[in-house]
């Protein structure tokens, strides 16, 4: 499923449980249509992250949430190896090993035919995939959520805007993945620190404040069926005025 335009922005996501303004549906329209990613910014709270799952929803797309942290890397990230499988492995088929190296006069011949043989243990089997790898390896479209990215690292913002350039990464032992769907990502940030023009001119921007009481009474409305007026105003009021 795609969206046709800002109307049906509108609708698919109200159908999917999120009222959003035609500032976003706009912004989320313009997002699909170029493939580029969308950084939404906002005060905790405003529904950034509930947007990604909307969009996932009314797409029906997987969604694949990646949470930052400080000091998330490229093992949590992206990928790593399996390295205790591999060891079990590499103690299964020790009796084959034994018959390769057999045959050689040196330890310098042997280890070069065992290293022959290293493409068997770096493999896609051995591959743990982290939420980037999963969402470049899909074989259907999806939607990337990268959570909070304002709480990684600067290291880790540059690492992230190389894949979302051309969405594709460098494995050494595999060579380049590039992505089989380009997937519908969205990145969130609370504004914890700023982040690089660099990644901005990357994105679309999007900012998300805290919705007008009309709209609020409306989502509130859309998440309980069948509140009273009374009730759903005095619910809306008070959270205004402790906000």
């Amino acid at each position: 499923m795609e969206y046709k335009n800002v109307d049906d922005v509108q609708s698919s996501l109200t159908d999917a449980g999120y009222i959003p303004s035609r500032e976003i549906a706009t912004v989320v329209f313009l997002a699909a249509a170029t493939q580029k990613p969308v950084l939404v910014e906002g005060p905790a709270g405003v529904g950034k992250t509930e947007l990604a799952k909307a969009i996932a929803r009314s797409l029906e797309r997987d969604l694949i949430r990646l949470q930052c942290y400080e000091g998330l890397d490229e093992a949590k990230a992206l990928y790593e190896w399996e390295y205790a499988k591999q060891l079990l492995y590499t103690q299964m088929v020790k009796d084959r090993l034994n018959d390769i190296i057999s045959s050689a006069a040196t330890l310098t011949e042997a280890v070069d035919q065992i290293a022959a043989q290293e493409d068997a243990f770096f493999s896609d089997r051995f591959i743990q995939h982290r939420p980037l790898l999963q969402a470049i390896s899909s074989e259907k479209p999806v939607v990337l959520l990268v959570d909070e990215v304002d709480k990684a690292d600067p290291e880790f913002e540059a690492f992230l805007l190389e894949i979302l350039s051309d969405f594709q990464v460098s494995i050494p032992e595999l060579g380049t993945r590039k992505a089989i769907q380009i997937p519908f990502v969205l990145l969130t940030s609370n504004n914890y620190r700023d982040m690089s023009d660099a990644l901005k001119r990357r994105c679309v921007h999007l900012y998300i404040d805290y919705p007008a009481r009309d709209t609020e009474i409306s989502i509130v409305r859309l998440k309980i069926p069948g509140i009273e007026e009374k009730l759903c105003d005095a619910l809306v009021d008070a959270i205004r005025k402790i906000r």
